[in-house]
């Protein structure tokens, strides 16, 4: 397999996203395990993401799936979060169309790439989830399959599960456990789990400066300069995990 960069949960924080792309130079692929858009530069986001044309591979999760519905107006559920609806409204209609013709999964070689799960882009698998729970959520997935990289709970992790490796990307915007974008980087060596620098109250005075969500000055000193702890996240994710 050639160098891949796997970037999940990037959730529109445009300069967290420009730090992993100049820490993943050297990666050929860059494959997005999800959640891309929704937060506070979902624009700007996308246009840089599309301009690295066919070295972009793209997964759908379950917040691109709703900012899609939102713009649409199907979205009939109360919205996980402020900001979803905001962004939702910033969104040209080329790209509504381009979250809403993305795969759920992709698989290069023996690799699939997912969001949350193969099966489920809302489903909450944890690096301590028992392996029968993992048995559970790989129910169907092809023998061939030997990894699957995911997202979704924002915590980054490398695992095997009855000889399959399962890796979480982390989250490029909203990294959970320690400070700064996560992302994972995977070669024929194997898995490495990365964190990309970036100035946190810099990045904060610019999403402040650049973007023009109302509530942006709470969004940044609650995901930029404060970091929820794994065992904060884990306990708050636990309950949905168990299946």
């Amino acid at each position: 397999m050639d160098r891949v960069a796997v970037l999940a949960d990037i959730h529109g924080v445009l300069p967290a996203l420009e730090a992993v792309l100049a820490d993943a130079q050297q990666a050929e692929l860059i494959v997005l395990a999800g959640d891309i858009a929704s937060g506070p530069q979902p624009v700007e986001t996308l246009d840089l993401l599309t301009g690295l044309g066919e070295r972009v591979v793209w997964v759908r999760g379950n917040a691109d799936r709703e900012l899609v519905e939102m713009a649409r107006g199907t979205y009939d559920a109360k919205p996980p979060d402020a900001v979803s609806p905001w962004a939702a409204e910033q969104l040209r209609p080329d790209q509504v169309e381009l979250l809403a013709g993305l795969p759920t999964t992709v698989t290069i070689g023996d690799v699939l790439f997912c969001h949350a799960t193969p099966r489920d882009d809302e489903e909450m698998v944890l690096v301590d989830s028992p392996i029968s729970r993992w048995a559970q959520v790989f129910t169907g997935l092809p023998e061939e399959v030997r990894t699957v990289v995911c997202g979704h709970t924002h915590m980054p992790f490398a695992r095997q599960v009855d000889r399959r490796l399962v890796v979480n990307a982390g989250s490029v915007g909203m990294p959970y456990g320690a400070p700064g974008p996560s992302w994972a980087l995977l070669t024929e060596d194997g898995v490495q789990l990365r964190r990309a620098p970036l100035d946190a109250a810099k990045a904060a005075a610019r999403i402040e400066s650049e973007s023009t969500y109302p509530g942006r000055a709470e969004w940044v000193a609650e995901y930029l300069l404060h970091n929820y702890s794994d065992t904060e996240a884990l306990e708050a994710f636990r309950p949905r995990a168990e299946g």
